[in-house]
């Protein structure tokens, strides 16, 4: 079985916010789509360690901004490769503005905002499928919508390469973080973006 089959299936790219207890997140997230016009509503799915996840279950409402093709990685790194646990992501970003629900919306590298409130939730195990109904919505710019191919083929910046000694090196898919060893350490986690071993590649070089 290849598993880069999965690659082939299309994705765009969103920032999903939400806000509860007086805190404000965001996480990035691939999977958000409209389910049904008539009402209008939208689904998103959302890996459960987030900590915007839990904002989205407690507060029952969320906005999600459509990245566009103008979207730097500095807002990949900001909203994707630190937690909300640990900091607060609005603190010092300016390119954000509040909906008529109160969340936040990111205004830069982005072509849309939709706000929603959830309707039903669906535990998926590592993940929660929320659907919503939409509350309000509104174009910000005419840039094309970034697919997840066109992130990692314009907007991810090219891996770093392992130095040429020899060494069998680890590196990861996501960020291009190196690591060097002959096996990666059990359970190791990239300390740059967070994700699993399992979204490492070996590389000798």
């Amino acid at each position: 079985m290849d598993n880069k089959a999965m690659y082939k299936l299309t994705y765009g790219l969103f920032v999903l916010t939400s806000a509860w207890g007086g805190k404000d997140s965001g996480c990035i997230i691939n999977t958000a789509g409209q389910v049904t016009s008539e009402p209008n509503r939208i689904s998103i799915t959302v890996n459960k360690a987030n900590f915007t996840h839990d904002l989205v279950k407690k507060s029952g409402k969320f906005n999600v901004s459509v990245l566009s093709e103008e979207a730097s990685f500095d807002i990949f790194r900001h909203f994707g490769f630190q937690s909300g646990r640990d900091v607060d992501k609005f603190s010092d970003y300016g390119a954000c503005s509040r909906s008529a629900n109160g969340l936040y919306y990111i205004t830069a590298g982005t072509n849309a905002f939709i706000s929603a409130t959830v309707e039903q939730t669906i535990d998926l195990g590592s993940h929660t499928m929320f659907i919503a109904s939409v509350d309000d919505m509104e174009v910000l710019s005419d840039a094309a919508s970034a697919t997840y191919a066109y992130y990692q083929s314009s907007i991810k910046p090219k891996p770093q390469q392992p130095a040429s000694n020899g060494k069998t090196v680890w590196r990861c898919t996501v960020c291009g973080y190196i690591y060097e060893g002959e096996e990666l350490p059990e359970g190791f986690v990239c300390p740059v973006c967070k994700h699993p071993a399992s979204d490492f590649e070996k590389v000798t070089s």
